[in-house]
């Protein structure tokens, strides 16, 4: 399979069947998902012996505005980078590895943060958006590992709220996404819940498994089990 959104749409009429058992084969550039079943880009023979002895795993989903996401959906930052890459819907502009690294820096330079609200449990609190991610998964684009503690079948959703940065910030919180140090860092608010609401004051991008959508308020929650995956136990999957 290719980008993450390819997945997204293959895997809608099987959420919630517990009879199918789901294999997912990486190609393509967009392979992030490939990371929580223990799976590499691309596979040798082993990996395809390993495949085949379909070992399963019931996984978490997340809704977002009732479309699914198998590793995470984004506002913000990572939205509008993938606004920038988009021609219109279900069209990106060519140029690969290069012209997506492109966009990130143009990003990262012009960018202008937004007030949000958000509401978790019984909590109501209003932040500056940089970058909010709502994850299952820990990978986006290729090396950010920016919900570096997300476990797929642990019935949490992982949230990265990185509130408003100076220039200086941003790049600065960048080099240590890979890494997943980020999380450390006053800016970013880290934590985990089955169900989170957040409100713009006018309808702003955001993706869903890296397919760019428009609106104004979120109503994100988990589906827990809601797959069941073939993994590859022996790899460096994010299941408990």
């Amino acid at each position: 399979m290719g980008g993450d959104g390819t997945i997204n749409e293959i895997s809608r009429p099987l959420i919630g069947n517990k009879e199918v058992v789901v294999g997912v084969i990486p190609a393509g550039t967009g392979n992030d998902f490939i990371q929580i079943l223990g799976f590499p880009n691309r596979f040798d023979e082993s990996h395809w012996n390993t495949f085949f002895e379909c070992h399963t795993m019931p996984m978490d989903v997340g809704s977002c505005n009732g479309k699914y996401f198998l590793n995470g959906m984004g506002l913000g930052f990572d939205a509008q980078v993938a606004a920038e890459n988009y021609i219109e819907p279900g069209k990106v502009k060519l140029g690969g590895q290069y012209k997506y690294i492109w966009h990130i820096v143009k990003t990262l330079l012009f960018f202008k943060e937004k007030q949000m609200t958000i509401l978790s449990g019984d909590q109501r609190s209003t932040s500056t958006c940089f970058m909010n991610t709502v994850a299952i998964g820990r990978r986006f684009a290729g090396s950010f590992f920016i919900t570096p503690k997300a476990i797929a079948n642990d019935g949490l959703l992982d949230v990265c709220n990185v509130k408003k940065l100076n220039l200086l910030q941003r790049f600065s919180i960048l080099l240590k996404v890979p890494k997943g140090t980020h999380i450390k860092n006053p800016k970013v608010d880290y934590h985990q819940t089955d169900r989170i609401a957040i409100e713009f004051d006018k309808k702003v991008p955001f993706h869903v498994d890296g397919e760019l959508n428009f609106a104004q308020r979120f109503d994100i929650r988990l589906l827990p089990g809601a797959l069941t995956m073939i993994y590859n136990p022996l790899g460096n999957h994010f299941f408990n």
